[in-house]
C-alpha cells in the first residue's frame, strides 16, 4: 500500500539517527499496538460485526531501517522516515464476508478519525485483473477528544488496518510467502503470475458464493423447532434463526456472541423464543434504529443487545454479564432514552 505521507514537521535526518530514534520508541509501540488491538476488538464486539480476528504488530527495527533506506532512481523515498512511514502500527482485521468488511470500514469511519481509506480490490478491478484485495484504512483517534486511561498509549499515533475476507488472507499469505521466501526463476514468472491471478478470480468468485449463501440462509431458514427437553437455555442455532428473521437486515454475529446473550436472556428469566418473541412484540424496532443513528450495519445480535436495554434500562446494564461494558451500556442507553423530538443522538466516537 503506498504511504499516505503526512507533511514533515520535522528537518530531514539521516537514515541512521531516524532508526535509533524508532528503536526507542519500539517499547511505546508495542503498548500502543496491544491497546489498539483491544480497542478494534471492543468496537467490532459491540458491533456484533461478525470476525474471525484480530491481530496487530509493532513494525520491528529491521523493518523500518529497511523501508527508511528505500530509494527511487537514487533519490530517497522517505525524508521523514519517523513521520511518513504511517505503518508503524499495523492492525489486520480478517472477517468471513465482504460485507462484514465493509460493514467493519463503516463502523471505523464511525468510530475514530479515518485519514485514508484505499479498497485494493476495487483498485485492482478497475485496471481490469484479479489479484491483491484488501480493504486499507490509516486511523487514529480524536485529538479533540479526551483520552481515556485504557488508551493512553495511542495518544499521538496512527494505525494502519488491513481488513480482508479468510479467503482473501489466504491469497495474500500465500503470494507474500512465496515471492519474499526467495527469487522465482525467470522462466517460471509467467506462469506463476498467471496462477496467482487465476486463483485470486476464484476467491473472489467463492467469497461472492459465501455471500449468497449467507443472504439465502436467512431469506429461508425455517421456524425453530421445540424439542420439548428440559434445558432452559436456548440454543444459539436456533436464537441465530430467530434473529435472521426479526433483523432480516443486520448481518451475522460471531458465533459466541449468540451463546453471550443466551446467557444474558437466561438472566432477565427468558428461556423460550416464545417468551423472547412476545417480550419483541412489545418493541417499536424502528424507534430504537432511529435514536440509535447506525452508520454502520450492526449485526443481529447488537440489535437485539439495544432491544434489550431500551426495555429493560438500567436492569439490564446491572446484569452480570455485562459487568465488563457498564460504561458503553450507560452512554448507549442515554442515547435510546433521549426526549422525544431531539431526533436520533449523534454516535460517540471512540475517547469521549
Amino acid at each position: 500500500m503506498p504511504e499516505h505521507r503526512p507533511p514533515r514537521t520535522n528537518p530531514p535526518a539521516s537514515t541512521s539517527d531516524a532508526v535509533a530514534q524508532y528503536a526507542a520508541r519500539l517499547p511505546g509501540l508495542h503498548a500502543a499496538t496491544d491497546q489498539i488491538v483491544g480497542m478494534i476488538t471492543t468496537l467490532l464486539d459491540d458491533a456484533g460485526i461478525n470476525y474471525l480476528s484480530v491481530t496487530g504488530r509493532a513494525k520491528s527495527v529491521a523493518s523500518f531501517a529497511a523501508k527508511a533506506a528505500r530509494t527511487v532512481d537514487g533519490t530517497p523515498v522517505f525524508d521523514d522516515p519517523l513521520q511518513q512511514i504511517t505503518d508503524q502500527i499495523g492492525i489486520r482485521v480478517v472477517t468471513y464476508l465482504m460485507d462484514d468488511v465493509r460493514a467493519a470500514a463503516e463502523l471505523f469511519a464511525d468510530q475514530v478519525v479515518v485519514l485514508a481509506d484505499r479498497d485494493m480490490g476495487l483498485e485492482t478491478a478497475s485496471q481490469g485483473r484479479f489479484g491483491y484485495n484488501s480493504r486499507h484504512l490509516l486511523i487514529t483517534l480524536d485529538p479533540e477528544l479526551p483520552v481515556p486511561p485504557s488508551h493512553a498509549a495511542l495518544r499521538g499515533h496512527a494505525a494502519q488496518v488491513q481488513i480482508r475476507t479468510v479467503l482473501q488472507h489466504a491469497w495474500a499469505e500465500f503470494e507474500h510467502d512465496i515471492r519474499y521466501k526467495g527469487s522465482i526463476p525467470a522462466e517460471h514468472a509467467s506462469d506463476l503470475d498467471r496462477r496467482f491471478t487465476l486463483a485470486a478470480g476464484l476467491l473472489e468468485l467463492a467469497d461472492r458464493e459465501f455471500s449468497t449463501i449467507r443472504d439465502r440462509l436467512q431469506e429461508a431458514l425455517p421456524p425453530p423447532a421445540d424439542d420439548g427437553d428440559d434445558d432452559p437455555r436456548i440454543s444459539p442455532a436456533e436464537l441465530a434463526a430467530f434473529l435472521s428473521g426479526r433483523y432480516t437486515d443486520a448481518g451475522w454475529s460471531r458465533t459466541d456472541h449468540y451463546a453471550w446473550i443466551d446467557g444474558l436472556l437466561l438472566e432477565l428469566g427468558i428461556t423460550s423464543l416464545a417468551e423472547l418473541g412476545a417480550l419483541l412484540q412489545e418493541v417499536d424496532d424502528d424507534a430504537i434504529t432511529a435514536r440509535m443513528g447506525y452508520k454502520y450495519p450492526p449485526g443481529a445480535v447488537r440489535r437485539l443487545d439495544d432491544t434489550l436495554l431500551s426495555r429493560f434500562g438500567q436492569d439490564y446494564i446491572g446484569l452480570h454479564g455485562n459487568a465488563h461494558r457498564v460504561d458503553l451500556l450507560t452512554t448507549r442507553l442515554a442515547r435510546l432514552v433521549a426526549e422525544d423530538g431531539g431526533g436520533p443522538q449523534p454516535a460517540t466516537r471512540v475517547g469521549s
